[in-house]
């Protein structure tokens, strides 16, 4: 292993944590893979490492993954890493931070694999919160960069890599420095514009929880047997997906971000088009055969409610913008799931934004002190975003 090569800290050992783990140190990255449940690791302790298969990927890295240093201890995972990969559901951010914060050092680099949406923002705050006083870089991707699976205990496969992730920081100045930092390893990651963009751009805060929720009572008496997208979304369901776009947009250009509509993803992602969002998706080949969730104890729920709905409604509060779509949504899968995701879920406070102007967003974001009472011309007048 060539010891002047980027140190990594892999933090999750689920789908995700597993596949870019054993990723990284077959290209010969060294690596360290924390999990809180330590039971997860033990069949990896006791092999020294992963089995990564990739059968529809001839070219990519496959084989045995030897990790360094497997373990439960959050300051042993991070003691010499350059670059942290937080590879967890976005409900277990905040905790990662509150775990992080008394270990990281200057100069790491922390990536959300996703972000979701707000995940950088509510990382960040939990980090202060919590004391944590190192420049350490907070940045966010907006989408994960493969479809995997754990096989077996210890063994993980990768079906597909995206082509390009955006990826952005906190603040937005230092995204250059953040992707910089990781090219070696991910060609993928690509400058994002800032982390509101990368957030809110995130669809399936779209697709996911509304889909899920009109289908209830298909997922639980098929037990998921149809095709989500092809047979989950009819033309009804699909104007009512328009309707949440259109809030989740409004929001986005509320705080003065231009966020991506899902017809304009589907034809930037998968080069579908169609005159209205239902034939845009029936025009998308790569939906057929995507079966739907088993139940509806699934993250189209338990993750993508809270964690990228309730942001977004939350946001739209604080700044006067309506989003009875989204509210709608937020109340039935919270009925449905017997919790309650207000209570859960990322919302102003907790993403560190109550309070603040549109300026003062801004430049949070983007970067820059915030002044306490600043605030910003608004219709003529003096608007706080609070």
């Amino acid at each position: 292993m060539d010891e002047s090569r980027p140190r990594f800290c892999v933090v999750g050992a689920g789908n995700g944590g597993t596949a870019l783990a054993a990723h990284l140190s077959l290209m010969g990255f060294p690596v360290s893979l924390y999990n809180r449940s330590p039971e997860k690791l033990a069949p990896i302790q006791a092999s020294g490492g992963i089995e990564l298969l990739a059968p529809g990927l001839p070219d990519f890295p496959h084989g045995f993954a030897r990790i360094e240093r497997v373990t439960a201890d959050m300051g042993e995972a991070l003691a010499d890493a350059d670059t942290v990969m937080v590879a967890v559901p976005a409900t277990g951010h905040r905790y990662i931070a509150e775990q992080c914060a008394p270990h990281l050092r200057d100069g790491q680099l922390v990536i959300l694999n996703p972000g979701r949406t707000g995940g950088a923002l509510e990382f960040q705050h939990a980090l202060e919160e919590h004391g944590c006083q190192a420049d350490a870089l907070v940045a966010e991707a907006q989408t994960f960069i493969y479809a995997s699976r754990l096989i077996n205990p210890g063994q993980v496969q990768i079906f597909r890599v995206k082509n390009s992730i955006p990826v952005a920081a906190l603040p937005a100045y230092r995204t250059p420095e953040a992707v910089t930092r990781v090219r070696a390893a991910f060609p993928q990651f690509v400058p994002g514009d800032n982390v509101i963009k990368t957030s809110m751009d995130n669809i399936g805060a779209v697709f996911h929880p509304s889909v899920t929720v009109l289908n209830a009572a298909r997922i639980e008496s098929t037990h998921g047997e149809f095709d989500y997208y092809v047979e989950g979304i009819t033309p009804s369901v699909a104007q009512f997906l328009e309707a949440i776009d259109a809030e989740r947009v409004a929001v986005a250009e509320a705080m003065g971000f231009h966020a991506m509509t899902a017809r304009q993803w589907l034809y930037f992602a998968y080069d579908a088009a169609g005159r209205t969002l239902y034939d845009a998706i029936m025009a998308n080949p790569g939906y057929a055969g995507i079966r739907a969730p088993r139940s509806l104890n699934h993250r189209y729920l338990w993750e993508d409610v809270p964690m990228s709905l309730v942001p977004i409604a939350s946001l739209g509060d604080m700044l006067d913008v309506p989003t009875p779509s989204i509210r709608a949504i937020i109340h039935i899968a919270s009925i449905l799931a017997d919790t309650d995701y207000w209570a859960e879920g990322r919302t102003a406070e907790r993403l560190g934004l109550a309070g603040l102007s549109l300026r003062q967003i801004r430049i949070l974001v983007v970067g820059g002190e915030v002044a306490e009472e600043e605030t910003v011309s608004a219709g003529g007048g003096e608007k706080k975003a609070d």
